[in-house]
């Protein structure tokens, strides 16, 4: 049993709160990132600060916007000793489907160039520190550029606007096109993330933004033999997730990356306040604190 200390509030969990998911068991206590304090369980564990997320909380099993909440022991991850609560509960989703894109399935190396289509969000931010850790450069794809006291928009390389030459001038500074597509956005902008990549680039999406049936140009996609990946967090369980964790917790530690700007905090009484920031489109995170 985890005594929460902190929970942040996602896009997900508000589409979860209005029926948006099929698979969500009700009745259901929803969220899906949190850091607290073991108060039962294996000894060894007791009084440890822990963080972590998973796909089922919040949807097939009671989530983190509560008091407390039970998971399996296979599922505690020891929070970075030099994050606060609030900002560990700021990581998890969003830096573990960034990870599962850009490192499991992206395989992003050092000196290579990667595409971040929605910088300026949460996953996006999160997909350029790792990018940025691993050598890369970053060249940020959105309709905003990243606010410039977040890390995203300290990091990045290079910043193109969504635009209809945004292709053009993305595949220029790129000598032709880039490494990695990593498509945080998804539907609309699936096509430009196509474009974006150099002949076996490699391009990962998460979303569908806008629209879920896409159309695409066959004979350019095999010619350029590009890999497209889909990469999905969700499926990945609060037991699955803590590896993820633990590799997290070491990068953090080192000072690799930075926790999110928190936007807004509430607490835990006053949640509907903060799911209605979320789904108002709030830029940076939102914490709730218990």
């Amino acid at each position: 049993m985890v005594q929460v200390k902190a929970a942040s509030v996602n896009p997900s969990d508000v589409k979860n709160l209005s029926g948006h998911f099929s698979h969500t068991v009700p009745p259901r206590i929803p969220g899906r990132d949190f850091s607290g304090v073991v108060v039962e369980g294996p000894a060894e564990w007791i009084g440890a600060e822990v963080w972590g997320t998973g796909g089922d909380i919040g949807f097939t099993r009671d989530g983190t916007h509560a008091e407390f909440l039970r998971i399996p022991v296979k599922a505690l991850s020891r929070k970075p000793a030099n994050l606060s609560h609030a900002e560990a509960a700021s990581i998890g989703v969003n830096f573990v489907v960034a990870w599962l894109g850009a490192v499991e399935y992206g395989r992003l190396s050092a000196g290579e160039t990667i595409a971040v289509i929605g910088a300026s969000g949460g996953v996006g931010g999160a997909v350029t520190q790792i990018a940025k850790a691993r050598g890369a450069r970053v060249i940020a794809v959105d309709r905003h550029e990243p606010l410039p006291d977040s890390p995203a928009g300290r990091l990045i390389d290079h910043y193109v606007p969504i635009s209809d030459d945004a292709a053009l001038r993305v595949r220029e500074l790129a000598n032709g096109g880039v490494d990695l597509v990593y498509d945080a956005v998804g539907g609309v902008t699936f096509e430009l993330a196509l474009s974006l990549a150099k002949r076996r680039g490699r391009v990962i999406e998460i979303s569908a933004t806008g629209k879920r049936r896409v159309e695409f140009d066959l004979i350019d996609f095999y010619h350029n033999e590009t890999q497209l990946y889909g990469a999905d967090s969700a499926k990945l369980g609060v037991a699955d997730s803590a590896p993820f964790m633990d590799a997290l917790r070491a990068e953090f530690e080192k000072g690799s990356f930075e926790p999110p700007v928190i936007a807004q905090r509430y607490a835990l009484e006053n949640a509907k306040a903060a799911y209605e920031a979320v789904q108002a489109g709030t830029r940076g995170r939102v914490v709730l604190e218990m």
